[in-house]
């Protein structure tokens, strides 16, 4: 720092320490009040590409086909689930479900129409359900268990198990506001917005985020009402909560978890390890009360911001602490460092000398850690975006307060009378500094086979989303979702949505008896009768001539494709519709006349239950509902989604245009895809931002090139190892990158910097590397033994990714401290940067 600046610094903290502590203790009572509106946020929302089109395509799928937000309980009875004392206890349940606010309607094997042998033709609002004392539950069971429409859905293949799909209330509210957010962005985006409507925009923008709030947690909550009745019912059935409202609500139940659980074992460990490292008190205090005040003061801004933390971002509070402990280690090496070597400067001087010598450094560090977390803001997506900006504010408030608080309470502070030697080795250090000496040019080679290694783990490297390996296998959600995948046809889905060409419809139509089939089906499953005409339903003769046969068995045919894909679970379609009105039919196909008289007759309750949420008349249009089977082996949600979408058009003769996938799981999918390109594909470029620092920092091409060498190697080895232990990159995980990067770079910044103070002293690069690994290098193992030390209880966690942060974060810090220590001041032997040795020097002058 300029020398005025310094002198105003100085003043400040040195002669008014109190004042820069009030001012610390002010900013961190206003922010901790602020701290009360932090937020962690799960919702899928929060996962996604804001301005992706699908995100509004399939908004617009789930308005134009009605498609509610829901859970699904699996239900399996100690005893015979088709006994009636069992169907009786699971009508509780679904009654009780039925009473919690905002559950729309409870559907399951109790509200199913059961046609018997009653044929297609025959069927008539009067039918039977399993809790009509007169109904066959043996008979039942076996036409349920064939049903293409509940088998694999409402009740398991073995008929063990049965499935209660709980469908929530839509938030009409929300989406009020969310068609007309998207309509003004829309006008935004083609610059066709006036003053007025910005206004509008920014209070519509204000009024969903408030009442986002509001809606997550009545969600919460009601998920929480929803598994405290099932938990009245566990003592005589196994029962588990499936469906991505409660998986979403189980993420953020999981990182909180985390945070108050591992946060105590992480700051013990922490504490045991400064206090093995340093021996005093006051070194062990200073860096916990810098990293509390640096954490209130954050977490109060992203409250102060609404700025919520996602599973994505989770972790920047581990991260912040790393990066101010780091801070905070090296000022305290360099004060006691001093101490050891300048027994006669007294406490003041010592401390000024240390604080004001590593301030350049520790700039650099910030600077540089600030670039790597900043190609996050590039990514596109909104959480991701978030946690680059929080990082790097993160970074600059750990830097404003360990150069504030620790050197105000160590002026404070009595001098430290402690006994230091002036003998400042370290084993490790040593040991390095003599390996990399003994090694030479091997090391170099060294390097070199393990580049290669990286590069053949990062052709390895994938990206993927299970939600189901985030959890531990002996966790229930893991055990849950499991049973889904077996006996329900998974929990999680994607939408297929095919525009079908425009034709006239033939002369053959719909069948009367479908109708009548599906009187019973909605009167059963949807709790709506047909009245007191089930067939006097008025109905479009244009719509009525829609359902053409040849049209019917194209559905069943696209459904049944999609069915036999052995990487899907279960498919809800109208094509499933058919193939039961085929069953009642006498296995017989159903003629166009037939499913022309039974849309005229479907009433309009039926129609919301069987037929508008996959067919779209008015469009054209079909919607097939595929679940995906999360625990299936090799499965690639990337390969899975492009082989569906171009098999479809190849099959069925459908152009590119007229197939089109939407729903979470595509839509994850865009994001994850979208962040290799953006983080991992984009690694270089970033590297090279951060060599164009180096230059800037140290002015030498040459010392920029081997700066970024070590760094690079550190960022390709962790990715590598995760490819060679085939650990795919997800939505948690994708920042590993960055994070490495900006791990790497505060060890590579503080050995060059040292290295080329002391250089023109010893004007040997060998004596200068053993001086550096036993000054600089100290504070450089201690940074990193502390870290790994606290985060490696991380590996204790239920939560995977939490697992995988942890071990990938101890990974990178061993990564780029040994890189630091040999490869580093191997390469600066090797190309001498600074120039040729002194002894060098002296020989050519002699010649």
């Amino acid at each position: 720092m300029s020398s005025r600046i310094a002198h105003h610094y100085c003043n400040l903290v040195f002669n008014r320490p109190w004042l820069v502590i009030l001012a610390l203790l002010v900013l961190v009572a206003f922010f901790g009040w602020q701290a009360q509106n932090f937020r962690l946020d799960a919702s899928a929302d929060s996962l996604l590409l804001e301005n992706d089109p699908d995100l509004e395509f399939s908004r617009e799928v789930n308005q134009r086909y009605g498609v509610r937000d829901s859970v699904i309980v699996a239900y399996t009875p100690q005893g015979e689930l088709f006994d009636r004392s069992t169907l009786e206890r699971m009508n509780a349940l679904r009654e009780e479900l039925l009473a919690i606010e905002r559950v729309a309607s409870v559907d399951s094997i109790l509200n199913v129409p059961i046609f018997g042998d009653t044929p297609l033709t025959g069927i008539s609002e009067d039918y039977l359900t399993l809790m009509d004392e007169e109904q066959d539950l043996a008979a039942a069971r076996e036409e349920i268990i064939n049903s293409p429409v509940f088998s694999n859905a409402l009740l398991s293949p073995d008929g063990q198990t049965a499935g209660l799909l709980v469908s929530f209330e839509i938030d009409e509210r929300a989406r009020a506001l969310i068609n007309r957010r998207t309509e003004l962005r829309n006008l935004e985006l083609a610059g066709q917005l006036d003053a007025e409507q910005m206004n509008e925009l920014l209070a519509v923008e204000a009024e969903y985020d408030a009442y986002s709030v509001v809606a997550a947690d009545r969600q919460h909550e009601m998920i929480g009402e929803i598994r405290d009745t099932l938990e009245r019912y566990r003592d005589q059935a196994q029962i588990y909560l499936g469906g991505a409202p409660m998986i979403a609500d189980d993420l953020v139940t999981f990182v909180e978890n985390d945070l108050s659980n591992f946060s105590l074992a992480v700051l013990v460990l922490i504490i045991g390890a400064l206090g093995i490292i340093f021996r005093k008190v006051r070194y062990v205090v200073l860096p916990l009360a810098c990293c509390a005040v640096a954490g209130t003061i954050m977490v109060g801004i992203l409250g102060l911001m609404d700025w919520r933390v996602t599973v994505v971002s989770s972790n920047f509070i581990s991260l912040l602490l790393i990066i101010t402990i780091s801070l905070t280690v090296h000022l305290t090496v360099r004060y006691r460092e001093l101490r050891a070597t300048r027994h006669f400067s007294d406490h003041d001087k010592l401390l000024r000398h240390a604080v004001l010598s590593m301030f350049r450094p520790c700039l650099y560090t910030a600077l540089t850690t600030a670039v790597a977390f900043g190609s996050l803001i590039v990514s596109g997506i909104l959480p991701i975006i978030n946690f680059g900006w929080m990082m790097m504010m993160g970074v600059a408030t750990a830097l404003l307060v360990a150069f504030t608080l620790f050197p105000a309470i160590m002026s404070l502070l009595p001098a430290d009378t402690t006994q230091l030697s002036a003998n400042l080795k370290l084993n490790l250090t040593s040991a390095l500094a003599s390996l990399t000496d003994h090694l030479k040019g091997r090391v170099l080679w060294l390097y070199a086979l393990i580049t290669l290694i990286s590069v053949v783990g990062l052709t390895q490297l994938r990206v993927e989303n299970s939600f189901i390996d985030y959890f531990r296998q002996s966790t229930e959600i893991y055990q849950g979702m499991t049973l889904f995948d077996e006996k329900l046809g998974g929990t999680l889905s994607f939408d297929v949505i095919v525009n079908l060409p425009d034709q006239e419809a033939a002369a053959d139509e719909f069948d009367d008896g479908f109708s009548d089939d599906f009187g019973g089906f909605d009167d059963a499953f949807g709790d709506d009768g047909f009245g007191d005409d089930p067939f006097a339903a008025d109905a479009s003769q244009d719509d009525a001539y829609w359902f053409t046969a040849p049209k019917m068995q194209q559905i069943k045919a696209i459904h049944d494709y999609l069915d036999n894909d052995p990487q899907t679970g279960k498919v809800l379609s109208f094509g499933a519709i058919v193939r039961l009105a085929e069953q009642l039919n006498g296995n017989a196909p159903v003629d166009g006349v037939l499913w022309a008289l039974l849309y005229s007759r479907i009433p309009e309750t039926l129609k919301d239950t069987v037929l508008n949420p996959f067919v779209s008349i008015d469009e054209n249009q079909l919607r097939f509902n595929v679940r995906v089977i999360e625990s299936a082996d090799n499965l690639n949600r990337n390969e899975l989604l492009a082989r569906i979408e171009s098999g479809i058009e190849q099959e069925f003769g459908f152009a590119d245009e007229d197939v089109r996938l939407t729903g979470i799981l595509v839509m994850y999918n865009n994001v994850l895809q979208s962040l290799f390109q953006s983080q991992i594909l984009t690694l270089g470029v970033v590297m090279f931002a951060i060599m164009l620092m180096f230059l800037a920092l140290f002015r030498s091409l040459s010392i920029a090139l081997i700066c970024i060498i070590p760094n690079a190697i550190a960022a390709g080895f962790v990715l590598g190892i995760m490819g060679w232990a085939d650990r795919p990159l997800d939505i948690m995980t994708i920042t590993i990158a960055a994070i490495s990067v900006g791990i790497g770079v505060d060890n590579t910044i503080h050995y060059m910097h040292r290295f080329r103070r002391e250089f023109p002293r010893f004007g040997d690069y060998r004596k200068t590397m053993f001086f550096c690994h036993n000054s600089i290098g100290r504070a450089m193992y201690f940074t990193s033994m502390t870290i790994v030390a606290g985060f490696s209880i991380l590996a204790l966690s239920n939560f995977i990714p939490t697992i995988v942060f942890g071990l990938l974060t101890s990974l990178a810090m061993l990564v780029a401290l040994t890189g630091s220590l040999t490869l580093l001041p191997r390469l600066l032997i090797t190309f001498k940067p600074l120039g040729p040795d002194s002894t060098d020097s002296q020989r050519q002058a002699e010649d």
